[in-house]
C-alpha cells in the first residue's frame, strides 16, 4: 500500500508525518515553525522532512497544508500575513517536485481542515459545510459536495476580513482578542492570561471572564449568521483551540445564532465542533492530494 508524506505548516508549529493509502496516520511529529525567520527557512525545514522520509517510506506523494492564500493549480502561496516574512511567492510544489521527483499538492490550512471534517469528520454527509477556525484570527472554508470552493481567485471564505461594526470579524471575535479583553478588564499583562485560564475562571464565576466570553460569542453569532444567509449550509463546524470548550460554548453559540437567523434558515442548520483538532491539516492535505491524483 502506498504511503504519503503530509505536512501542516502553521505560524507556530509544523506538524508532519506519514499517512497510509487508506487514510491512517502511521506516525506524526511536530517542530517549531520559527516563523520570524521567514519563508526560505520554512522551505528548508520542509525539504529536510521530505528527505528524512523519502528512503524509509518511498512515498507516493507529498501533501502540504499551509498558512496563506494558495493557488492550488500552481502550488504558489500568493498572499501571506506578515507573521511569516517573505512567504508570499513560496511554491512548495515546484521546489519539492523538482528536487525529489515525487508529486506534490498544496492547499490552504483552513481549507484542509474543512476538507478533513467534510470527508471523515464532523461534517460527513453535508452538501454544503462551513468550517471556521477560531484562533489568533478567524479562518473559513466552504466545502461543497466534498470539495473546497475556492472562488474566482482562490481566496473564497476569507471570513476573518469580513466587515463587522466598523471593524472586522477576526479583530472582534478571535480568541486572541478574548485574552486581550480580559487582561484589560483585570488591568494585568496579556501574558498572564490564556484561553484555558479564562474558561476556568468563568466556570468558577469570574464576572469579567464571563462577560468577555459572552461578548466573543455574540460576535461569532453575528458573523456566522451573516455567512449562513449567503451560503445556507447544512452544517457549521467550529475548530481552533478555544473550541475544545464545547460544553461551555455550544449552547451559548446556538443561542446567539437563533437570535439572528430566521427560522427558514435555522431549521436546516446544525452546529458541530471539529473532530480532527491538531490532525486536521495533515488529514486535509492528504485528502486534497488524493482528489488531485485519484489514480494513485
Amino acid at each position: 500500500m502506498d504511503n504519503f508524506i503530509s505536512i501542516d505548516i502553521g505560524g507556530t508549529a509544523i506538524k508532519y508525518g506519514i499517512i497510509s493509502g487508506d487514510g491512517r496516520i502511521l506516525e506524526k511529529h511536530d517542530m517549531k515553525t520559527e516563523a520570524w525567520l521567514g519563508g526560505p527557512s520554512i522551505v528548508a525545514k520542509v525539504i529536510d522532512i521530505v528527505q528524512g522520509y523519502k528512503d524509509a517510506f518511498s512515498p507516493a506523494g507529498i501533501c502540504i497544508s499551509t498558512a496563506g492564500m494558495v493557488n492550488t493549480k500552481t502550488g504558489e502561496i500568493f498572499h501571506a500575513a506578515p507573521l511569516i516574512p517573505n512567504y508570499t511567492g513560496t511554491n512548495y510544489k515546484t521546489v519539492l517536485e523538482q528536487r525529489f521527483l515525487i508529486p506534490c499538492e498544496v492547499e490552504n490550512d483552513v481549507n484542509c481542515a474543512g476538507l478533513a471534517e467534510s470527508i471523515s469528520g464532523a461534517a460527513v454527509g453535508a452538501s454544503v459545510a462551513l468550517c471556521l477556525t477560531v484562533g489568533t484570527g478567524i479562518g473559513g472554508a466552504v466545502i461543497m459536495d466534498g470539495r473546497v470552493f475556492h472562488g474566482a481567485g482562490y481566496s473564497a471564505c476569507e471570513v476573518g476580513y469580513m466587515t463587522l461594526s466598523d471593524s472586522d470579524f477576526q479583530t472582534l471575535g478571535a480568541s486572541s482578542i478574548l485574552t486581550k479583553n480580559v487582561a484589560e478588564m483585570k488591568q494585568e499583562p496579556v501574558s498572564s492570561w490564556n484561553g484555558y485560564r479564562i474558561f476556568r475562571e468563568a466556570r468558577g464565576g469570574d464576572a469579567d471572564c464571563i462577560r468577555a466570553i459572552d461578548a466573543m460569542v455574540q460576535v461569532l453569532g453575528e458573523g456566522i449568521a451573516n455567512i449562513c444567509y449567503v451560503l445556507n449550509p447544512d452544517v457549521v463546524v467550529l475548530g481552533g483551540g478555544i473550541m475544545a470548550q464545547e460544553d461551555y460554548l455550544r449552547g451559548r453559540i446556538e443561542s446567539a445564532l437563533s437570535q439572528r437567523l430566521v427560522p427558514a434558515v435555522a431549521k436546516s442548520l446544525r452546529l458541530e465542533f471539529a473532530k480532527y483538532k491538531n490532525d486536521a491539516g495533515m488529514m486535509g492535505a492528504y485528502y486534497h492530494f488524493r482528489q488531485q491524483h485519484p489514480q494513485i
